[in-house]
């Protein structure tokens, strides 16, 4: 997963960069309406912020969300920092991708019953927050077991398995589903 970064301008033209959700928390006047670093992904707060007149560049290692500068640009970052393939094809496909997600997510939640019989949502309608990451779907099966849903959009690479591998550890080891045997 790719780093986000937003990118201010400094007075002297130069560029600075932080990491998004932090900065975010640190500047709440830039948050988008209704959304918040603590609860939405970064997916949703960088398209919220794109909307907003924010340039985004999609790099292989990272994401540069690029905040306008006083006078509305948000090209200063080409002076400054190496230049990236113009790449908004990437960012279209990927926000179609998350999209699809979140649509199955809803989909699913609403028609949890139809995956297994017996199997009851536990985490109050909300991706969970773990260590590991945000678990799509934490549900308890008939026998009690504990039930990690991830959601991809496409083909799952061996990534989402180690992702998913990754949430059951932190699952097991959390107090409020200690006592819950695991599958």
């Amino acid at each position: 997963m790719a780093a986000h970064s937003v990118v201010i301008q400094k007075a002297d033209g130069g560029v600075e960069l932080y990491p998004m959700k932090q900065w975010l928390r640190d500047h709440p006047e830039y948050l988008p309406a209704g959304l918040h670093p603590d609860s939405n992904t970064s997916h949703a707060l960088r398209a919220a912020l794109k909307k907003q007149g924010w340039r985004l560049e999609i790099r292989s290692d990272q994401v540069l969300v690029v905040k306008p500068n006083d006078q509305g640009d948000t090209t200063f970052t080409s002076e400054v920092l190496p230049e990236a393939p113009d790449d908004d094809d990437a960012v279209e496909v990927e926000e179609i991708t998350f999209g699809l997600e979140r649509d199955l997510q809803s989909a699913l939640r609403a028609n949890i019953g139809q995956l297994e019989p017996g199997l009851t949502i536990v985490d109050d309608g909300r991706e969970r927050v773990t260590e590991a990451g945000r678990i799509d779907i934490t549900a308890v099966d008939s026998t009690g077991k504990i039930v990690v849903i991830e959601l991809k959009a496409g083909m799952a690479t061996p990534e989402a398995v180690a992702q998913i591998l990754a949430y059951m550890g932190t699952v097991v080891a959390a107090p409020l589903f200690s006592d819950r045997p695991t599958g």
